[in-house]
């Protein structure tokens, strides 16, 4: 299932759990088929992130006031809010029912990444500047916590281990995790390449890195490698399954990849983009995984090719694919 973000590259997306159906006939629509409706939010070259309903690819709405690419998303995790940095300098939240700006703050460089804690009270971004800086919502005109140390723009910062920590990478090839507390900087992680994107895991306890044409994975609370494995590109993104069995992967040869995550094995590769792809996700169910391109579209890809789940529809009686057959795919206009 593919959709068009306006012909402009997707540098980021983000799902969000918000409601769970209950049900699981096949024959049953969509609010009864055991799909997991989700936002996804979307940001690109166009300056105009998107909400879109994560199963079915339906529009939302549009946030619109950036003047420039929009870098990095966020929603919080009751998804009534929503998050973008974005080239013109500016950090904004915005009410993610009604799309009104609630806050925007004002940077001296490119916002590249934002996130929410936990409790949604606490807003970090990263930026060209070198500098994180968390914000406290419920205090929007106080000047921001800082934290200084990397020496070159950060790619992406994010809260975890309930918010008392901070994890961050930039093109200075480190990651870097920070205690919230002090604003100290407590590890740091050296790399041959820029590390590409940062994932911590759903259960807060796996950090993936891709760099170069690598990906690794690091525990959350010592910092130690866990395994790493090459892939056959240079990868720009990957996401760690939920229950940590698999791992996809995608980057500059347009391919979606699947690996096994205990032996980094190959189970499937996917054509689809026309593009380097840029950002991989899994939905917080692990039922789907989305893939965002310099093509300009979003594609959603099931992981169990052949069950029910949002537009899918399997047929009564037929068995589960589990043979590396490409997923199918629906075009969703994007207005």
């Amino acid at each position: 299932m593919a959709w068009s973000h306006w012909t402009e590259t997707i540098y980021q997306i983000q799902a969000c759990p918000v409601l769970k159906q209950d049900g699981n006939s096949c024959e049953g629509n969509r609010a009864r088929n055991g799909a997991a409706m989700r936002p996804l939010d979307i940001c690109g070259r166009d300056g105009k992130p998107m909400l879109r309903q994560g199963d079915t690819g339906d529009w939302i709405g549009t946030f619109e006031g950036h003047k420039g690419a929009v870098w990095g998303v966020a929603l919080n995790p009751q998804a009534t809010k929503a998050a973008t940095g974005a080239a013109d300098f500016n950090a904004k939240v915005w009410d993610a029912v009604s799309g009104e700006v609630l806050h925007s703050f004002q940077h001296k460089h490119i916002v590249k990444s934002i996130n929410f804690s936990a409790d949604s009270q606490l807003f970090v971004t990263g930026s060209n500047e070198k500098v994180i800086r968390v914000f406290d919502l419920n205090k929007p005109e106080a000047e921001p916590t800082m934290f200084n140390g990397h020496t070159s723009g950060i790619r992406h910062v994010m809260f975890f281990r309930d918010g008392t920590r901070l994890v961050s990478c930039a093109d200075d090839k480190t990651l870097r995790v920070w205690d919230c507390s002090s604003q100290e900087e407590i590890h740091k992680l050296e790399f041959s390449a820029i590390p590409s994107s940062l994932e911590v895991s759903q259960d807060g306890t796996v950090i993936t890195v891709t760099h170069g044409n690598i990906v690794s994975f690091w525990d959350a609370l010592s910092l130690e490698k866990i395994r790493e494995f090459t892939v056959p590109t240079q990868v720009n993104s990957a996401s760690l399954h939920p229950d940590k069995t698999i791992f996809v992967c995608g980057g500059e040869d347009l391919k979606m990849y699947k690996f096994d995550y205990t032996t980094g094995t190959e189970r499937e590769s996917f054509k689809g983009h026309f593009g380097p792809v840029h950002c991989v996700r899994f939905s917080p169910d692990g039922e789907l995984y989305a893939s965002g391109s310099e093509d300009g579209t979003l594609r959603l890809w099931q992981t169990t090719v052949g069950k029910t789940y949002g537009l899918w529809k399997c047929v009564e009686g037929a068995s589960v694919v589990t043979e590396p057959l490409a997923p199918p795919k629906q075009e969703v206009p994007a207005n």
